[in-house]
């Protein structure tokens, strides 16, 4: 319990309802500045964006409709050896900001989905997990809607997917999909419709870029249209 209750990140934006699922099983509402910490099971509603900035300066950033849980975060930086970071993403979508932990140690960073796994190579990414609804067969969606599957988006850097199928590397401008556990990550070459509009107060550093792979004012974040 005293692993799972050690604080690692702060809610810096938040525009609604976020839930968190304790490891203890106990359920809270968040606000602005709450704190998050190792075990934490967030849970945003329907209409909510949140940012939590990590102890290392990264971020991650929830879309609305989203669990997310922090399964292991540890950060020194007198002790480079002890940097942990696993993060599950069990539904919904998020963008992975990479912060000093990262960049030292990119080999310790993964986000895991049901169907692939996700290491960065210090990055900027956004991923969004949609799950295959019951009775219908993978990898079909209506018209203007995401295939069931894993999406992801390199907005700088580099990721790494990997499954039971194999791995792929995505670079920035990259779109990927992982249909299925057993399939392979494969290339998108157009945006299949993945959208990240936060508020515009959820603002990247200057410089960053959209998803369309732009470079934009302060004020803008990452879009799709």
């Amino acid at each position: 319990m005293a692993w799972a209750a050690q604080v690692v990140g702060t809610i810096v934006n938040l525009n609604g309802p976020l839930m968190v699922r304790k490891a203890d099983g106990s359920v809270k509402v968040l606000g602005l500045k709450s704190e998050v910490a190792q075990g934490d099971t967030l849970v945003s509603e329907k209409n909510t964006y949140a940012r939590i900035r990590f102890i290392d300066n990264s971020e991650i950033t929830l879309r609305p409709s989203t669990t997310f849980k922090i399964e292991a975060f540890a950060y020194d930086s007198g002790k480079p050896e002890a940097d942990s970071a696993s993060f599950s993403l069990l539904q919904g979508g998020l963008r992975s900001l990479t912060g000093l932990l990262g960049k030292r140690n990119k080999e310790k960073f993964e986000l895991k989905t049901p169907i692939a796994t996700i290491g960065v190579r210090g990055t900027t990414f956004v991923a969004q997990f949609v799950p295959t609804p019951a009775g219908a067969p993978p990898a079909q969606a209506g018209a203007g809607a995401l295939a069931p599957g894993l999406h992801v988006f390199v907005v700088d850097g580099t990721i790494m997917v990997s499954n039971a199928g194999g791995s792929m590397n995505f670079s920035a401008g990259q779109f990927g999909f992982t249909p299925t556990r057993q399939q392979p990550p494969l290339m998108v070459p157009n945006n299949p419709a993945l959208r990240f509009t936060p508020p515009v107060a959820f603002s990247l550093s200057p410089g960053s870029q959209t998803l369309a792979g732009t470079a934009r004012p302060q004020a803008v974040d990452c879009e799709v249209r």
